[in-house]
């Protein structure tokens, strides 16, 4: 069952692939797409072959609860794969109330994105940890994760309103930081080809190391790198043979494994975005840019803010008030200033912030945009250095 659900997760991506280059075609093929609630038969399209992928990944999230016997959202694959499956699901009913094909072609790659990045990390089904074994674990996660996803919404809509509205032509501020959001997306794809690739190749590479204690860590202790080895462990001895010995040792207090993955993805996306730049000539923004020439702006930074106002409720009460009932049921306490918690509390205050000046300051249109893009930078920081890097009481997703 393991496999078969593997294949509808598989196939829901191909589908969103696909309805990504639909909504494309949408955009192309109608120049009032995006200002009308009437969708020419390539929005349709995209649309209903979303809604299908949508529905073939329910299915792999059904079955790997069958298999599994509790929900999957235990560790960082199944987690990461839910959440961008409640992405989707938050573009489809944001779609059906504004009709927007240019929002389907800024969501769904951000979609693919985390499903993609959910594929670097193991499959298995492990029996759960103790702590795990509750209720508790579908009620807080999937709710916590749904209004993240809504949240994610209002970035691609405020992405959107920010290639639409700058001048590419001129040099600045804005132009500087709207490029550098796009590299980090870029980086972001690269860290998943990279992985993908030496995954296809089976690469390992065993280091014993010292840790900051001074113990000698060998064996099942030691540390496994799936990337070639740049920087190596402290005092680390390389084990595997005919693989690249590391350039520098960094001191024990860095997790030298993951700083490795973090420079090769940094490393790939310097690459694929000099690539692309030399071939297109011209900004990422730049080239995104006629995407967005005939939607409105004040209809984005709406959808932009209408998805943090719906999303802002659902995520405090799974991040906060269900996590802190569970917490106090697992660890005898609401509150532990755990790093995933304390992330948490720092992702609410930031959008209760936006709201604030939002509704009482009157940010709107370029002010809020990048609140928006803020706003998921620390979603995503949340879902990647906090899980992996940064030990605490919720390591265990990071597995």
């Amino acid at each position: 069952m393991t496999g078969l659900s593997s294949d509808f997760l598989f196939m829901a991506f191909i589908l969103y692939l696909i309805g990504t280059l639909l909504f494309g075609g949408a955009i192309r093929s109608n120049k009032a797409v995006s200002q009308t609630p009437k969708q020419n038969r390539w929005g349709k399209s995209g649309i209903v072959v979303t809604i299908i992928g949508f529905a073939s990944q329910v299915v792999y999230f059904i079955l790997r609860w069958i298999a599994s016997g509790h929900a999957p959202v235990s560790n960082l694959f199944e987690f990461t794969t839910f959440f961008g499956m409640m992405l989707v699901g938050a573009f489809i009913v944001i779609y059906f109330i504004y009709r927007t094909a240019v929002l389907g072609l800024f969501a769904l790659p951000i979609a693919l994105l985390i499903i993609a990045y959910a594929s670097m990390f193991p499959r298995d089904i492990n029996p759960l940890v103790p702590s795990l074994r509750s209720y508790w674990l579908q009620i807080h996660v999937t709710t916590a994760a749904t209004g993240e996803a809504i949240l994610s919404i209002s970035f691609a809509a405020g992405l959107i309103y920010l290639v639409k509205m700058t001048d590419q032509n001129k040099r600045g501020k804005q132009t500087f930081w709207l490029e550098a959001v796009m590299f980090g997306l870029i980086s972001f794809l690269g860290f998943v080809i990279v992985t993908s690739i030496f995954a296809a190749m089976h690469y390992n590479a065993a280091f014993n190391w010292v840790d900051k204690n001074g113990t000698d860590l060998t064996g099942n202790d030691g540390l496994m790198y799936h990337l070639p080895a740049v920087f190596g462990p402290n005092e680390g001895t390389l084990q595997t043979h005919g693989v690249m010995k590391p350039w520098v040792l960094l001191p024990a207090y860095i997790n030298a494994e993951k700083f490795n993955s973090f420079i090769w993805s940094i490393a790939a996306g310097v690459v694929i975005y000099i690539v692309t730049r030399l071939i297109i000539r011209k900004r990422i923004g730049e080239l995104l840019k006629p995407l967005t020439k005939n939607i409105r702006d004040d209809l984005v930074d709406e959808i932009s803010y209408r998805s943090v106002l719906i999303g802002f409720p659902v995520f405090t009460l799974g991040a906060l008030i269900f996590a802190m009932i569970w917490a106090q049921i697992a660890w005898s306490k609401f509150w532990s200033w755990d790093p995933k918690e304390v992330w948490a509390l720092v992702t609410w205050l930031f959008y209760a912030a936006f709201l604030h000046l939002r509704l009482s300051k009157g940010w709107h249109g370029e002010k809020s945009a990048w609140l928006a893009v803020i706003g998921f930078g620390i979603i995503m920081f949340n879902l990647i250095a906090v899980n992996l890097i940064i030990a605490g009481l919720h390591s265990y997703a990071g597995v």
